[in-house]
């Protein structure tokens, strides 16, 4: 969204973790819902005799779904690292966690 003019600008180190978080919480939970809505339609198609290829093309977008909400949830984590890091040693080390979470389940 485009900044307007009478929108304050504030550095992204300046806001509360908790900004990012609640943000974040909020996308992440839209994008779960949009899959909750994409497994029910799969539900129906694979019991509605729907063809294989037709399934397996919306299992695809669902999972790819699923990928991107992950992906969110990891930029939320690595956001709230860096805000409330003490000192830049701190915020490399908790990067660093984050680089390892994303190796282990991405």
């Amino acid at each position: 969204m485009p900044k307007t003019p009478d929108q304050p600008t504030t550095p992204a180190r300046d806001l509360p973790a908790s900004h990012f978080r609640a943000e974040h919480q909020r996308d992440v939970v839209n994008r779960l819902k949009r899959i909750e809505g994409q497994v029910r339609g799969l539900i129906e198609m694979v019991e509605g005799g729907r063809p294989c290829e037709d399934i397996a093309q919306q299992m695809s977008a669902a999972r790819k779904a699923m990928d991107k909400a992950f992906y969110r949830m990891m930029a939320c984590t690595v956001l709230e690292a860096v805000t409330v890091s003490g000192s830049e040693e701190q915020a490399v080390r908790e990067v660093e966690r984050s680089t390892r979470i994303l190796e282990k389940y991405a």
